[in-house]
């Protein structure tokens, strides 16, 4: 059979939302926004941040769904490392139909006088420089076979300007410029390359039912979302599963907007 590899920004089951695994593992970066547990106000600053989706969550999803039929195998800071050596040398070994890239850090919310050169390389470490680690290990199979998608999950926040994000916004927005290059290369291999720029998914992370009940939310979700409403997470993992299906080969190097009309372009 063939395999999926997924990368998300938590592992899942106990962890708290920014759990590191060991050796720095891409799947274990944590996730964006604030802690969690740390409650967030209303009227905070600045959109509230997309969900940190989890791996143990996210792969069961894929594989009793919309990738049923294809194998998907787990990797987590977790594990041991054998276990993740085994799983290593069998994703180098077999095909790769789908790659799914989450790539998640928290959300520096410094002012762009005050950001730091830490602060920027701890950034693009987290969310960008895996990225065509991840790519370079599957597109080769990929233009060979003729056959292939890559879907970055990335962030609306490259989108829109805010204040108090210019390091974050920053990598956001070198991960879609690099799903747009990468893209238009290997279309001709029959191999899609796109990505979903997401913000305000429902997840009771960071949306609990008593912040969903607070008046000046939802005063809040009607002024900035078109959509008057959060964006269902089955409306974000189905649209992902439908970017990966076969379906959905006329898309080159695109960038879709998940966000309820908080950004349209």
């Amino acid at each position: 059979g063939h395999q999926v590899y997924v990368v998300c920004p938590r592992i899942g089951g106990d962890d708290a939302v920014g759990d590191e695994g060991d050796e720095g593992d891409e799947g274990d970066a944590a996730g964006d926004g604030p802690a969690e547990g740390t409650e967030r106000s209303p009227e905070d600053a600045g959109p509230p941040r997309r969900p940190p989706l989890a791996v143990l969550d996210v792969a069961p999803m894929l594989a009793d769904g919309p990738l049923a039929g294809l194998a998907v195998e787990v990797l987590h800071g977790r594990m041991p490392s054998e276990a993740k050596d085994d799983v290593m040398r069998r994703f180098a070994a077999g095909e790769v139909d789908v790659l799914v890239v989450n790539l998640g850090h928290p959300a520096p919310s410094t002012q762009a006088v005050e950001a730091t050169d830490a602060e920027w390389r701890d950034t693009f470490a987290a969310l960008v420089d895996p990225l065509p680690r991840l790519v370079r290990a599957v597109l080769p199979q990929m233009i060979a076979r003729r056959s292939g998608r890559i879907l970055v999950m990335g962030s609306a926040a490259a989108l829109r300007g805010q204040k108090r994000t210019s390091t974050y916004s920053a990598a956001r927005g070198a991960q879609l410029a690099y799903v747009q290059s990468v893209g238009l290369e290997v279309a001709p291999h029959n191999v899609q390359v796109n990505a979903i720029a997401q913000n305000l998914v429902d997840n009771p992370t960071y949306f609990p039912p008593e912040v969903q009940a607070n008046p000046k939310f939802q005063e809040r979700i009607k002024r900035e979302v078109p959509l008057g409403r959060l964006v269902s997470a089955r409306e974000d993992a189905e649209f992902a599963a439908y970017l990966c299906s076969p379906a959905a080969a006329c898309f080159v190097g695109q960038v879709f907007p998940l966000c309820g009309g908080w950004v349209t372009r």
